[in-house]
């Protein structure tokens, strides 16, 4: 009997000769494999002049760090985000984690995939989702994108405290929120690779960033999907 790694191969293939991608966007007909049109790929707000560190906009002239950060570095090494928190991304990002729109967030998964950081992936750690909130949901969105995009993940990150939404608080609420939120299962890689839907203030990352070094990681770097700018 063909693994059930072969079998979902073609399974997939057979769905999109019978099914062809439909855009998330606009519904017209996708293109190269993907549910996005030609026209609609031409709106998506790529995301490849940020800082270093936390990946907000930089000026034309500035160097690749940005000044908060050379003040008040962050516990991250290094971030990269692929896109920006910009219209269509946005809307495909809150049908993705609020309605549950797995769809969307294939797409996603897709464009990250096409605009990946510069440097060496290390193993993938989801920011993950306490367990009440998972049940809440039903999936982890950040999971769910570090799954699909294919690289080898570490699931020794757990969110040990349930927290109020990050979205419903201001930046300073936000990091007071995650106090003791993170936990570490089993022995921490030496590098990885923080991955999350969207980052804001950052301050998930950099609560994720402070318990894996706790823990003996050496290097923590972090990827989403979009920077609110």
């Amino acid at each position: 009997m063909p693994p059930p790694t072969t079998l979902r191969t073609i399974t997939d293939a057979l769905l999109r000769s019978l099914l062809p991608p439909v855009c998330q966007i606009c519904a017209d007909c996708g293109e190269h494999d993907r549910e996005l049109c030609g026209a609609c790929s031409l709106t998506l707000p790529w995301h490849s002049d940020g800082c270093a560190r936390c990946a907000l906009p930089l000026p034309e002239d500035a160097d690749d760090i940005c000044y908060r950060c050379e003040e008040a570095p962050p516990p991250l090494d290094a971030c990269w985000a692929s896109l920006r928190y910009e219209d269509p991304v946005s809307g495909l990002l809150l049908r993705y984690k609020f309605h549950s729109d797995l769809a969307a967030g294939r797409l996603m998964a897709q464009l990250m995939a096409l605009n990946p950081p510069p440097w060496p992936l290390a193993p993938l750690v989801a920011v993950p989702l306490h367990p009440s909130r998972l049940r809440q949901r039903g999936y982890d969105q950040a999971a769910e994108l570090a799954r699909l995009i294919g690289a080898p993940c570490w699931k020794g990150l757990r969110r040990i405290r349930a927290t109020a939404p990050q979205s419903e608080r201001n930046a300073e609420a936000r990091r007071h929120n995650l106090d003791g939120a993170f936990g570490v299962v089993g022995e921490v890689p030496q590098a990885v690779v923080l991955v999350d839907d969207v980052m804001t203030t950052g301050s998930t990352l950099h609560a994720c960033a402070e318990t894996l070094r706790e823990a003996g990681c050496q290097e923590v770097n972090a990827w989403v999907c979009a920077r609110v700018p």
